[in-house]
C-alpha cells in the first residue's frame, strides 16, 4: 500500500472513532424536564429547575444561580451589650459592630462576589464589565456638623483619603484582537418541506409538473480554544419522497452528511496570552476586588475609632462643663449669702448668676454633642440604625477611657514610609492595574498583525433509498447497487465506511492596507500604561508625604497635650488662690469668675488634646496602612461578617 494511502487509512479510521464518540454523546443527551422547588432562601421567587445526578449537571448551566436576600437585622452582639436601656460599648466592641453590621463594608463585600461572576463571563470569552472599586469613606464626628465647635473634644483635623477610580457599572469596551466564545455551541433544526415545481426540461425529472416533500435534520456542534482554534462537528440528513419522479433511481431515497472542520489562527488572533487576557485581567481584577474590601474595611474602623474616641472626649468635656458649673453655682450661692449680711454688694450676685447661665449654657451645648455623636455612632455601627426602639433610645457608655503614654516611642520616619509602601492597599491597587494594562497591550499588539488563518474540512457523504417504483421493469431503469437500497441505517453505514469522503484544506489572508485602526489602539494603550506608571510614581511620592505629615502632626500633637496638661494644672493651683484671696478680702469676685473660665477652657483644651491625640494616633495607623494590626482585626472575619471574639462583659 502506498505511504499516502496507508496515512490516509489511519486518519480516516481515527476520524471514524471521533465521529461515532460525538454523534452517539448528541444522540444520547437527555434534555428531559426535571421536577420544581421554590427558592428556600427567597419563597417569593418562581420556580427553578433542579435534578442530582448526571441530569443535574446537564441543566445546571440553564438554570438561574440564587443570590440570598439582603440581610438588615443587627448581629446578636448589639442586643448582648445592652443593660438597663443604655449600651455599654468599648473600643473593641464598637470596632466588632462595625466588622457585622455597617453597610459601608456590607456593600463592599459584594464586590468579590461580582468580580467572580466578571471572572466567569471572560472565561466564557465575554468582554469584562469593571469591578467596584469606590470607597465611602464613612461618617465624620458631630463637631464638623455644627457652626461653632465645643470648648472640649476633638478638633477637626485632616485625614488622607484612601479612595481610588470608581468603574462601578461600566461596561470595558473590547480593544485589540477579538475573543472568540470559549463554551461549546450545540445547534439543532428540523424542517418538513413540500415543494411542487412546474419543468420546462422533461429530462431533468420526466414529468412537466415535478413534486416532492423532504424532511431535514441538522446537529452541529462547536468549541473556539484560547489557542485560537476553532472545532466544529455537524451532521445532515435529509429525506425526500418523489412521488412522480420518473428519472431517478431511487425514490424516496435519503442523504446524509457528517463533517469535521477546524481553523487556526496563524497571526492575529494566536495563542493563549492574546485569547485568554480577559480571563487573566479578570482574575487580577478579583484581587483588586479583595484589596478595595480591605480598604473599605480600614477606612471604616479608622472612622469608627475617630467617632468613639470623639464621643468620650465629648463625655469628658460634658464632664468638666458640668464642674464648671458647680462651681459657678456654688459662687453664686455663697455671694447670695454674702450679699443677706451685708458684706458684698447685689451687682456681684447678677454677675455671678450671669457667669452661672453662661455655664449652663456649655452644658447644655456639651450635651446635644455626646447626644448627635451617639446617633452618628449608632448609625455607623448598625444596620437598622433609629429604625429600631431599643437601640434609638438606649444611652451608649463608653468603658474605654483617654490615655495618652506620651513615653510611646515614635517609629523613624523612613521605617514608616516603608511599611506604608508595603501594606497601603490603593498603592497595590494601582500595581495590579500597570499589570492588566500590560496584558490588554498584547491584544492591541495582535491586532497590528494580519488575518491569516488554516482551514481544513473533512466530509463523509452517504445516499440510499428505495428503487423508484415508477421506473422498476421500464426500459433503459438500471437498478440502483446494493451498497445503495436501504434507509436511515445505511446511510449512517456509508458515512462511517467513508464511502464517499470530501476533503479540503487552505488558508485564509486579510492584509489591511494602512492599519490606522490598530496603529491607534496600541498607541493609546502604550500610553495609558505610562500614565498609569506615572501615578504609581505619584501615589508613591503622596504616600511618603502623608506619613510624613502623619508623623509630624503626631509630635506637635503630643507636645500640645503635654502643654495642656501643665496648663490645666497651673490653673488649679491659681483657682485656689484666687479664691483663698477672696476670701480673705483681697481679690474680687470678677478675678474667681475669670479664675473659674481659665480653668475650664485649660480642662477642655486638655480633653481636645487627648482627642486629637487618639486622632493623630489612628491617622498614623491609617496613612501606614496598619489600621487591621493594630486593632486585631482579621480579613476572613471581615468578609464572613462575625467577629469570633466575645463581647466585653457590660458594666451597669
Amino acid at each position: 500500500m502506498p505511504k499516502a494511502k496507508r496515512y490516509e487509512s489511519v486518519f480516516m479510521k481515527a476520524f471514524q472513532r471521533l465521529v461515532a464518540c460525538v454523534s452517539t454523546g448528541l444522540l444520547l443527551l437527555p434534555i428531559l424536564p426535571a421536577q420544581t422547588r421554590a427558592d428556600l432562601n427567597d419563597p417569593a421567587a418562581p420556580p427553578a429547575w433542579t435534578a442530582p445526578g448526571l441530569l443535574g449537571k446537564i441543566i445546571s448551566p440553564y438554570k438561574r444561580r440564587v443570590i440570598p436576600s439582603i440581610n438588615m437585622a443587627d448581629s446578636p452582639r448589639l442586643e448582648g451589650l445592652i443593660r438597663a436601656g443604655k449600651i455599654y460599648l468599648s473600643l473593641q466592641d464598637a470596632i466588632a459592630l462595625a466588622l457585622e453590621n455597617n453597610i459601608d463594608i456590607e456593600v463592599a463585600r459584594y464586590g468579590p462576589l461580582i468580580a467572580d461572576a466578571d471572572l466567569l463571563r471572560a472565561k466564557a470569552g465575554g468582554g469584562l464589565r469593571g469591578v467596584q472599586t469606590n470607597i465611602s469613606q464613612g461618617p465624620t464626628s458631630v463637631e464638623s456638623q455644627v457652626s461653632t465647635g465645643p470648648t472640649g473634644g476633638a478638633a477637626t483635623t485632616s485625614t488622607t483619603s484612601l479612595t481610588s477610580a470608581n468603574t462601578s457599572g461600566t461596561v470595558i469596551p473590547q480593544i485589540g484582537s477579538p475573543i472568540p466564545s470559549f463554551d461549546p455551541l450545540f445547534t439543532a433544526s428540523a424542517n418538513w418541506l413540500h415543494k411542487s415545481n412546474p419543468e420546462n426540461n422533461l429530462a431533468s425529472a420526466g414529468v412537466s409538473n415535478y413534486s416532492y416533500d423532504s424532511k431535514n435534520v441538522n446537529v452541529g456542534l462547536g468549541e473556539t480554544w484560547a489557542t485560537g482554534t476553532t472545532a466544529s462537528y455537524s451532521y445532515n440528513y435529509q429525506t425526500f419522497n418523489s412521488a412522480n419522479n420518473l428519472v431517478n433511481s431511487l425514490g424516496p431515497y435519503n442523504q446524509g452528511a457528517m463533517t469535521v472542520a477546524l481553523s487556526q489562527h496563524l497571526l492575529q488572533g494566536f495563542g493563549r496570552a492574546v485569547n485568554g487576557r480577559n480571563i487573566r485581567i479578570a482574575r487580577i481584577n478579583r484581587k483588586v476586588s479583595d484589596l478595595v474590601f480591605e480598604q473599605q474595611v480600614i477606612v471604616t474602623v479608622s472612622a469608627v475609632v475617630n467617632l468613639y474616641w470623639d464621643l468620650v472626649s465629648f463625655n469628658e468635656d460634658l464632664r468638666v462643663k458640668r464642674q464648671s458649673l458647680a462651681l459657678a453655682e456654688k459662687l453664686y450661692e455663697d455671694n447670695k449669702k454674702q450679699v443677706e449680711v451685708g458684706t458684698l454688694a447685689k451687682i456681684e450676685v447678677a454677675r455671678a448668676e450671669a457667669e452661672m447661665a453662661s455655664r449652663e449654657q456649655d452644658v447644655t451645648v456639651s450635651e446635644t454633642n455626646v447626644l448627635q455623636q451617639e446617633a452618628v455612632l449608632k448609625n455607623a455601627l448598625t444596620r437598622s440604625g433609629a429604625a429600631t426602639a431599643a437601640v434609638y433610645s438606649a444611652r451608649i457608655v463608653p468603658t474605654d477611657s483617654l490615655q495618652i503614654n506620651v513615653d510611646d516611642p515614635i517609629r523613624p520616619l523612613p521605617e514608616l514610609m516603608d511599611t506604608a509602601l508595603e501594606n497601603r492597599p490603593e498603592l497595590k491597587q494601582t500595581k495590579l492595574s500597570i499589570e492588566t494594562s500590560r496584558i490588554g497591550l498584547s491584544g492591541s499588539k495582535s491586532l497590528l498583525l494580519p488575518t491569516l488563518d488554516l482551514l481544513a474540512a473533512i466530509t463523509n457523504n452517504a445516499l440510499a433509498g428505495d428503487p423508484n417504483y415508477l421506473r422498476v421493469g421500464q426500459p433503459g431503469f438500471i437498478a440502483p447497487g446494493v451498497g445503495f437500497v436501504g434507509g436511515f441505517g445505511e446511510v449512517l453505514a456509508q458515512i462511517f465506511r467513508r464511502n464517499y469522503p470530501d476533503y479540503s484544506v487552505g488558508f485564509q489572508l486579510n492584509i489591511p492596507l494602512r492599519n490606522r485602526l490598530a496603529q491607534a489602539d496600541y498607541t493609546r494603550d502604550s500610553l495609558t500604561l505610562r500614565q498609569t506608571q506615572l501615578r504609581e510614581r505619584q501615589q508613591m511620592n503622596q504616600i511618603r508625604v502623608d506619613v510624613q505629615n502623619a508623623q509630624i502632626g503626631l509630635r506637635q500633637i503630643r507636645a500640645q497635650y503635654l502643654a495642656a496638661r501643665k496648663t490645666r494644672e497651673l490653673q488649679i493651683l491659681a483657682l485656689d488662690a484666687e479664691q483663698k484671696k477672696f476670701s480673705l478680702g483681697a481679690s474680687t469676685i470678677y478675678l474667681v469668675i475669670q479664675a473659674q473660665r481659665d480653668l475650664a477652657t485649660a480642662e477642655g483644651g486638655e480633653v481636645s488634646a487627648m482627642a486629637n491625640y487618639m486622632r493623630a494616633r489612628t491617622q498614623m495607623e491609617l496613612v501606614t496602612g496598619q489600621t487591621l494590626e493594630a486593632h486585631n482585626i482579621k480579613l476572613t472575619e471581615a468578609r464572613a461578617g462575625t467577629v469570633n471574639r466575645a463581647p466585653d462583659i457590660p458594666k451597669p
